[in-house]
């Protein structure tokens, strides 16, 4: 797959039944259409309001930058908030083939949602410590 902001040759990175694609370049992510839930399942957190339909229907943010195109389907993606405090922009395919994270965005999700609810399980942990590397943006 290509990096829809870098256009580097993405990896594919798995953890148990999710697979993801990394550019190690620019650190980037993309979830395919389920795979957002099925990482906040794994993780016993709460996915009800980051469904992809939801996010779907989110309303478009305002961005002054080029619109990045789905390395699926090719169309262009928009670019809608998830996050809170501070806000989480990332860009989603309109025809549901999922969703783009910049570098360090999903460290960022993860925090956000584990600060609301504390880890039960030190599997939990080590999957967030993990993924916070995986994903962490070089500084």
């Amino acid at each position: 797959m290509i990096c829809p902001t870098c256009k580097s040759d993405m990896i594919v990175v798995e953890y148990h039944d999710i697979e993801l694609d990394h550019c190690n370049d620019c650190h980037g992510v993309w979830f395919d259409s389920a795979e957002l839930e099925l990482l906040l399942k794994s993780l016993n957190l709460d996915s009800q309001n980051l469904l992809l339909d939801d996010i779907v229907k989110s309303p478009e943010v305002e961005s002054s930058g080029k619109k990045r195109k789905c390395p699926i389907c090719n169309k262009k993606m928009k670019k809608t908030n998830i996050g809170k405090h501070p806000e989480l922009f990332i860009d989603v395919c309109p025809q549901k083939h999922g969703l783009w994270f910049d570098g360090g965005e999903v460290a960022q999700l993860l925090k956000q949602l584990t600060g609301k609810k504390p880890a039960r399980q030190d599997a939990q942990q080590q999957v967030i410590s993990f993924l916070g590397e995986t994903f962490e943006a070089e500084a």
